[in-house]
């Protein structure tokens, strides 16, 4: 359902947060406008899941907004866990002062894992963000199947990811150097709606908005495209580009500035959220369940 990202590489890419740091201001700025999405939903979840919680900043959000949950933070690289542990200790650090009048479950925990094979029992989670992550994993089908799995009656499901449009900038330089692709061929929202509503999520909600973000130089953009986690395709070029071609790209990105002179980055973010519906049932209260019969082979 997606494009053949290579999941060893995307840990690879993600697996020093110094580097990726420097592109952590739009994630800032989503994750703001995702909160105020969630101020609408009047919910009091008792355990939270943030899937792809990079070096933790979106653990804070959320434990300030629910205090009396337990917050999962999870991510697929190992060293964002690390990181995260500080904001963590932290979090835990404030807690003792509350912990007579919260739940024995109230703070925050770590774990490494897999979106679409998630470490949890189902039905244990009341609500899943996921900020700006899920367009780094091959199957969202498949997370999105893990993630109704996990989540009690009612619970909800709240994500941001890049849609097609983001660094189309990017595609089009680099498509005066050579054929191999370079930037990820990004999930359509109306094909991320169809997913959600396959795997059993009820009325999902999904909305995109175009950020152009500038930079004076060539340098600094790609420096920043990098820093968001560069190029995972699994059919990804090989081996360094040759000089005729590096000058032949970035020739076709001096020809995208903008008439203030910058050099603009596109990036189309799509948000979504679902909730997990009760079980249908007949009148007699059975549970109605769906399969679909294997198709006989012409």
């Amino acid at each position: 359902m997606s494009a053949p990202i290579d999941t060893v590489q995307v840990r690879a890419c993600f697996a020093r947060p110094a580097r990726v740091q420097p592109s952590d201001f739009l994630r800032r700025e989503i994750a703001a406008r995702m909160h105020e999405r969630l101020e609408l939903v009047k919910i009091a979840p008792r355990r939270v899941l943030d899937a792809g919680c990079g070096p933790g900043a979106d653990l804070g959000l959320l434990q300030k907004d629910f205090p009396a949950a337990q917050i999962v933070g999870l991510d697929g690289a190992e060293a964002m866990v690390r990181a995260a542990r500080t904001p963590a200790s932290a979090l835990a650090k404030l807690n003792q002062f509350l912990g007579k009048l919260l739940p024995a479950k109230a703070g925050v925990d770590l774990l490494c894992g897999d979106f679409a094979d998630l470490p949890l029992a189902p039905n244990t989670l009341d609500l899943v963000w996921s900020n700006l992550a899920l367009h780094w994993h091959p199957q969202p089908d498949r997370v999105f199947a893990e993630w109704r799995r996990t989540l009690r009656v009612d619970g909800l499901l709240m994500f941001s990811c890049f849609g097609p449009d983001t660094f189309k900038e990017i595609r089009a330089a680099f498509a005066e150097a050579d054929l191999a692709p370079h930037a990820l061929p990004f999930v359509d929202m109306h094909d991320f709606g169809d997913m959600l509503v396959n795997v059993g999520f009820s009325t999902p909600v999904l909305d995109m908005e175009a950020i152009t973000v500038t930079y004076p130089t060539a340098r600094a953009l790609l420096a920043d495209v990098r820093a968001w986690g560069g190029n995972p395709l699994a059919t990804r070029r090989r081996g360094l580009m040759g000089r005729a071609a590096w000058a032949r790209m970035l020739a076709a990105l001096e020809k995208l500035r903008r008439p203030d002179g910058t050099l603009g980055l596109s990036f189309e973010i799509i948000y979504g959220h679902a909730f997990r519906p009760a079980p249908r049932v007949t009148q007699a209260g059975e549970a109605i369940i769906r399969f679909d019969l294997p198709r006989k082979p012409k």
